[in-house]
């Protein structure tokens, strides 16, 4: 599985959404609408590289969905490209040369700020950036969308790693939950 050993302890049953029905998911949907999701279903969402697929005066929306469907002691954790890492590598000169390898193959400063080039090329247009993030905006749009307490660390990969509570949590216990879940 791609999801963090912290959600591979046998305690949580994966309910997958995704626009694209080729990958077989749970339930075919989008972020800005999961209506058919009811109120406070969910115990934690894991979106992995998702959120910069829709526009930025979409972003907004999709947290509000994201604290809709989650119980009231539920978190977000939210992977996406860190523009600013991004915007780095673009100054050294690797616009169109590879920064990493991923499995899907070698990722350019291009593919990470406007989607990876073969899923485009092959008309996965769902797959396009569109917006992108920095730290601090990550941490706004979520609270200023119904979360609590939000940290956000850089990974090694260009990216943002960030978890969001809905409610106010003790230090403590936000710090454990981040540790579990954070670089």
């Amino acid at each position: 599985k791609n999801l963090p050993l912290f959600f591979q302890d046998g305690d949580w049953d994966e309910i997958r959404l995704d626009v694209d029905e080729n990958v077989n998911p749970d339930i075919i949907g989008t972020l800005q609408d999961m209506s058919i999701i009811d109120d406070g279903a969910i115990d934690a969402i894991y979106s992995s590289h998702n959120i910069e697929h829709v526009w930025a005066f979409e972003v907004p929306q999709v947290v509000r969905e994201f604290a809709r469907v989650l119980k009231s002691d539920g978190f977000v954790v939210v992977l996406c490209p860190d523009i600013i890492s991004v915007a780095q590598a673009v100054l050294q000169g690797y616009l169109n040369k590879p920064v990493y390898e991923s499995p899907a193959g070698p990722i350019t400063a291009l593919d990470i700020i406007y989607g990876f080039h073969a899923d485009l090329k092959q008309g996965r247009h769902y797959m396009a950036h569109k917006t992108a993030f920095t730290a601090d905006s990550l941490t706004a749009v979520f609270l200023d969308n119904g979360f609590s307490g939000m940290r956000v660390a850089r990974d090694q990969m260009f990216g943002l790693q960030g978890i969001a509570t809905k409610q106010r949590m003790s230090q403590k216990n936000f710090d454990a939950l981040a540790s579990d879940l954070l670089p």
